[in-house]
């Protein structure tokens, strides 16, 4: 079976774009063209492949070096290259959709650039604690193949009381220069409204200092702000971003499907998913991996892998109570 032209062009594109998703879709694409055709030999080995490559642990290439900040900018922000990628998050659909957007306009960036518009670049993530926000930042450096450079936005604050703006001024001086993403997480140190009562001048003159940097952020670099406490960001701040993504606990199957992708190294045939979709209800994804790390912990230790519904229910009913308590 000879490929067409057109999945040819299309193969070395995803390729060349590091869009991993899209190359195997056209693999699969490829196999279904074969099977149509009869030679399903082949169909069947480019199937095989596709799921051999998609089991592979993420990335055994050499890992890009990551551009270590320097000088005060190392007393600012923390420098990491994640592994994580967006077929490994568990999302809503809505979410999965506008991420996919971010990739695939930053993916073709130039051809954008040479229109005269920029990608999308300035993000505001919003949404409960441990619903997926900070590796969805995480996970945007590693499909851009980007370093991620975390500010602690509270840190940063507490420590450079009075210096803030001049600091934060460094750190967009940086995103200008080296291309990366810059998570500022627990946005809302800087971010609350500005009109609250208590509210301080060094704080207004901090937020005004952020908004003006981020007006005149250049488009190399990714902007991700991240917050737990939407409401009380100020109103003057959405309309700066590109785009905000709100976030949410998962709904029960997406909850059972975090579970499934933390448990993959345990024996769960004897799980019972249906029985515990009644106790999933409120977890965010980061509760529920630890209920299924201190289930399969539990097991592990008292030497065996097999789980049962009943550790399972355990530790997500543990916490459940631990929440309220």
């Amino acid at each position: 079976m000879a490929a067409s032209a057109d999945h040819v062009k299309a193969l070395v594109r995803a390729h060349a774009e590091g869009d991993e998703d899209a190359f195997y879709s056209i693999a699969l694409q490829l196999a279904a063209k074969s099977a149509r055709q009869g030679h399903n030999r082949l169909a069947a080995e480019l199937r095989e492949l596709v799921d051999q490559a998609r089991a592979q642990p993420i990335n055994k290439r050499e890992p890009i070096p990551v551009v270590q900040p320097r000088g005060e900018l190392a007393e600012l922000v923390s420098a990491s290259y994640p592994n994580v990628h967006l077929a490994d998050m568990t999302l809503a659909e809505s979410v999965r959709t506008q991420l996919q957007r971010v990739l695939h306009e930053q993916r073709q960036r130039e051809r954008l650039e040479n229109h005269g518009f920029a990608p999308i670049y300035r993000l505001l993530l919003v949404g409960p604690p441990g619903t997926g926000k900070s590796m969805s930042a995480a996970m945007l450096a590693r499909e851009l193949s980007l370093p991620l450079f975390t500010v602690r936005l509270d840190g940063l604050i507490s420590r450079f009381m009075g210096q803030t703006a001049s600091k934060l001024r460094l750190v967009f001086d940086a995103a200008a220069r080296n291309r990366a993403v810059y998570l500022f997480d627990e946005f809302d140190a800087i971010g609350a409204e500005r009109r609250i009562e208590g509210d301080v001048g060094e704080a207004r003159r901090i937020l005004n200092s952020f908004l003006l940097f981020l007006d005149e952020a250049p488009s190399e670099s990714l902007v991700v702000a991240a917050t737990n406490h939407a409401v009380i960001l100020d109103s003057a701040l959405f309309r700066r971003f590109d785009a905000v993504i709100t976030y949410d606990v998962p709904s029960a199957e997406q909850a059972i499907q975090v579970l499934r992708r933390r448990l993959t190294s345990m024996n769960t045939a004897e799980v019972d998913w249906d029985d515990l979709m009644g106790h999933v209800s409120g977890l965010s994804h980061a509760e529920l991996v630890r209920a299924a790390e201190f289930a399969a912990k539990d097991a592990i230790l008292s030497g065996d892998d097999v789980l049962s519904t009943s550790a399972l229910r355990s530790a997500l009913d543990r916490h459940h109570t631990t929440r309220h308590s």
